[in-house]
Parts: C-alpha cells; sequence; structure tokens
C-alpha cells in the first residue's frame, strides 16, 4: 500500500548538537505508528518538523502525494494533517458544540483564529458538529461548558476538533497524557476504530508502553536522534538494543504484556 507519510533522511541541529539523524519512516492509510524513545531522543523534533514548526536542516517530508518539507504548520494542515497536543486545550468558556463548530469554520474560510467565525456562531456547521461530537461519543455532552468536563472527555474533544478537516495523516503528541488507564485505553481504542473506518494514517509517540504495544500496528525507537529499531510491536519489544535503550530509565515496560 502507498505510504500516506514518507519521511527521508531527516536531520535537525541545534548549536552543533544533533537532535535527529538522517530518519526515515512511512505510514500507510488506516495505519498506526508509534514512535518511542526515552527523554531527548529526538520525537518531539522529529514531530515539530513533520507539521511545519521547525525546518529540517536535510531530508525530504510527503504527505498525502506532496512535499512538505518546510512549508509553514498552515499550508501543511491544509494539506490533510490534523494533530494533537500532550496538554489538550480548548476554550473553556464555550460549549463542546462551539469548539468543534470553532475548528469547522476555521478549516472552511482558512483563518485559524475567533475572527474565521461569521454570523451567529450557533448556527455555523451545527451538523458537522454534532456528527463528529457523534462519532467520539460526546453527543450527550454537546451544550455543555468545556470548563465542566473531565480531562478524559477534553482529551476526546481534542480528538473531534483535529478530526474536523477532515485529515488524512493524524499526528498524536502523547494522547494518554494524564489520564486514568480506563481512559486511555478507551481513547485509543476510539482512534484506532476511526483510523480503520477513514483510512486515516496515524504516528503517535507515546510513553506508555503498555498502550504502545497494545494498539500501534508497528513501532519505531529514537535514541539519541537516530532510529535504533522498526518493526511489530512484538520484534520492537524483544529487541536487545530498544531494552538497553530503556533499561534503568523506568520506562521498560512489564514482561508478558
Amino acid at each position: 500500500m502507498t505510504a500516506l507519510l514518507e519521511v527521508r533522511n531527516l536531520s535537525k541541529s541545534y548549536q552543533g548538537v544533533k537532535a535527529v539523524q538522517g530518519v526515515s519512516l512511512q505510514v500507510a492509510p488506516g495505519e498506526l505508528l508509534a514512535m518511542i524513545g526515552p527523554n531527548g531522543a529526538g520525537k518531539s523534533s522529529c514531530f515539530n518538523m513533520l507539521s511545519g514548526q521547525i525546518r529540517p536542516d536535510s531530508g525530504r517530508i510527503h504527505i498525502n502525494g506532496s512535499e512538505t518539507t518546510g512549508l509553514s504548520p498552515e499550508r501543511i494542515f491544509r494539506l490533510g494533517v490534523g494533530r494533537t497536543f500532550q496538554v489538550a486545550e480548548t476554550c473553556l468558556s464555550m460549549t463542546v458544540r462551539e469548539n468543534v463548530q470553532l475548528a469547522l469554520q476555521s478549516w472552511s474560510t482558512g483563518l485559524l483564529t475567533l475572527r474565521a467565525f461569521t454570523g451567529r456562531l450557533d448556527r455555523n456547521f451545527r451538523p458537522q458538529a454534532d456528527a463528529l461530537l457523534a462519532l467520539i461519543g460526546l453527543d450527550d455532552e454537546a451544550d455543555r461548558s468545556c470548563r465542566e468536563l473531565p480531562y478524559g472527555d477534553i482529551k476526546r474533544l481534542e480528538l473531534a476538533i483535529a478530526l474536523a478537516g477532515d485529515p488524512k495523516l493524524l499526528l498524536m503528541d502523547e494522547p494518554a497524557a494524564g489520564m486514568a488507564m480506563k481512559e486511555r485505553i478507551l481513547l485509543m481504542q476510539l482512534t484506532s476504530r476511526i483510523a480503520r473506518e477513514r483510512q486515516l494514517a496515524v504516528l503517535f509517540t507515546e510513553h506508555d508502553m503498555d498502550i504502545v504495544f497494545e494498539h500501534a500496528d508497528r513501532v519505531i525507537v529514537l535514541n539519541r536522534g537516530q532510529l535504533i529499531a522498526e518493526g511489530s510491536p512484538q520484534s520492537v519489544r524483544a529487541d536487545p538494543a530498544v531494552q538497553a535503550v530503556y533499561l534503568g530509565s523506568g520506562a521498560l515496560y512489564a514482561q508478558g504484556h
């Protein structure tokens, strides 16, 4: 199957420190690829280059057939990329539905700000917003203020916002961070289902190895900016180099999971 995201020899240095060194990866439609590694491995730098927040020193990025190397975040997102962040943020003064309406109108107009709204807020893209809320299981909370939501629901709402532009690629930065275990499992199950149904390519970073090995189709491992392992969850879990990287860091996964 043709890759939706294709990265070749991506590199980035900061004042002589090599944060990312020649990383290559691919993600196919409907696939969940986990990017893992200890702190300082280069995961954030990779994510920020893919989303356009920093420019790579070298290498090429292709998303959905278009080269996006060095493009701005706005241009990359318009090509079909959604993103969630480690710390979820919503407009707390708005309702759940209004947050999704804002995202939908922003994508429609190309203006990712509150200025994108025209006319009455409660009339813009309401059917589409309700459909996304039903998809993530928050349709019963549509009229509730975001400031009243538990954090697990905020993370699900962030997923709906990321899906507002009907992306082909979803970048998720530690999607399970700050959530209870049951909420983590439910969020990743939901993400997996949506990825299969919509043939959405998903690249995510995560420190919870139970989440990684339960939900990822493939796993890549970075250490000191280099890709040191890739493959199925089972093969990566058994890789001596991966075990050595995590040894003593507190991130070594329990045997038998």
